[in-house]
């Protein structure tokens, strides 16, 4: 198996197990960020023109280095370190230790003993120090908070039909970021304030999301499926519910990720590094995003339009739990796209199967920019957002990427 594959298959080992285990979406960015950073902290020595990322980000210090003249697979290296973090930040390790055991049975059979030793031992260190930073970063202090449910103060979010779950993690915007400073560096406009006006901005934009969602076009319903990324759509069946369970928002971009890495032939640092890159763009905008949603706590359209226009209407698509300004899908695509754009260029082409085994759906895109605009007007199509939030979310999460790029010194 080339080195590609083996990071690749890695993180899609990940994904399922994301899937698997319903991390919401601003958690499983944590999940990615922590354990592509260790993968690429260990795997960069295998070319010494990369600088560490790590050490350019905020709380992390110096990473460990190899010894100086000792032999290593850096691949296996990655390999173990991306598996030392995977174990800590999710659940279901059993199924992660199986496939892993077989990628270290397979290095085993081909490098000398000490090899092997000494790589397995420089990951390990990786993932530790890696491990370091996880436990600070306000992660744990964010559990077993009183359930969010929001107010019923006019045009303030309170928790939505058809299922009423309590608002999902509303400290996140506590969280320490990997890049940008803090969780209010990208202010935003306020949206349109409460009024009973009906020729108010406020009613206004109700009123469209209404008529927008009786005269969609089947390319409109396509767009908004297609990025629903909705990790744990629960579906109602008369008295029965179950739940259809689907890749995250971030999941989506680490899937764009591989398809551009695969596409250019990207060897395994820069694989390694285009992984890493776009999860801390994912974090970091997930943060800021999440920051603004529950300091405003803005009402959804759903709420407005049952109470004034229509007690019967439902959105296509099912409202996420969570306060809706800014849209928070706006927010990671555009930060993501930023990455990739610089990483592979303006104009890629390239046709999108991250979902395809999850939803049966492709979609092709002339460029990275151009999916996260579709990514923005999709969720106003499918009903959970205002026309102006996901434009905001848009012009945050671009903001967040561009600051990420512009930090970041790559190569010696």
């Amino acid at each position: 198996m080339k080195d590609t594959d083996v990071i690749h298959q890695n993180v899609d080992q990940l994904t399922q197990v994301i899937i698997y285990d319903v991390f919401t979406p601003p958690v499983a960015s944590r999940i990615y960020g922590y354990t592509t950073l260790a993968a690429y902290e260990a795997v960069r020595y295998a070319n010494p023109g990369y600088n560490s990322i790590t050490a350019q980000l905020r709380g992390f210090g110096e990473p460990p280095k190899p010894q100086k003249n000792r032999s290593y697979n850096f691949t296996l290296a990655a390999t173990k370190a991306f598996f030392t973090v995977a174990h800590k930040v999710t659940f279901s390790v059993d199924t992660l230790k199986k496939y892993e055991n077989k990628v270290f049975a397979s290095y085993k059979d081909n490098l000398d003993d000490s090899t092997y030793t000494r790589s397995i031992a420089f990951g390990e260190q990786i993932g530790k120090y890696i491990l370091k930073r996880a436990s600070v970063d306000n992660y744990p202090q964010t559990r077993g908070k009183p359930r969010f449910l929001g107010n019923d103060n006019p045009g303030q979010w309170h928790p939505t039909p058809p299922d009423y779950l309590d608002g999902v993690e509303f400290c996140w915007g506590t969280m320490h970021t990997f890049a940008v400073d803090t969780s209010t560096n990208f202010q935003l406009p306020p949206p349109p304030s409460f009024s009973e006006d009906k020729n108010s901005a406020y009613f206004k934009q109700n009123l469209e999301v209404y008529q927008q969602s009786k005269n969609l076009n089947k390319e409109q319903i396509d767009i908004a499926k297609f990025w629903d990324d909705n990790p744990f759509v629960i579906q109602h069946s008369g008295h029965v519910m179950f739940a259809n369970k689907k890749i995250t928002p971030g999941g989506h971009w680490i899937g764009i990720t591989a398809i551009a890495c695969k596409q250019t032939h990207a060897d395994v640092v820069k694989t390694a590094q285009a992984y890493a890159l776009t999860s801390i763009a994912l974090f970091d905008a997930f943060i800021c995003g999440w920051q603004v949603k529950y300091d405003l706590n803005y009402i959804r359209p759903v709420t407005v339009i049952n109470d004034k226009i229509d007690p019967n209407w439902l959105p296509m698509l099912q409202t996420p739990p969570f306060p809706e300004f800014p849209s928070g899908h706006s927010d990671i695509s555009g930060a993501s796209a930023i990455i990739l754009t610089h990483m592979f260029g303006d104009n890629f082409a390239y046709q999108d199967t991250s979902d395809l085994r999850y939803i049966g759906m492709q979609r092709h895109f002339d460029s990275f920019l151009k999916a996260a605009d579709e990514t923005s007007v999709s969720r106003f199509y499918g009903g959970i957002h205002y026309r102006n939030s996901v434009d905001q979310g848009a012009v945050q999460g671009r903001q967040v990427g561009e600051y990420i790029w512009k930090k970041l010194k790559l190569k010696k």
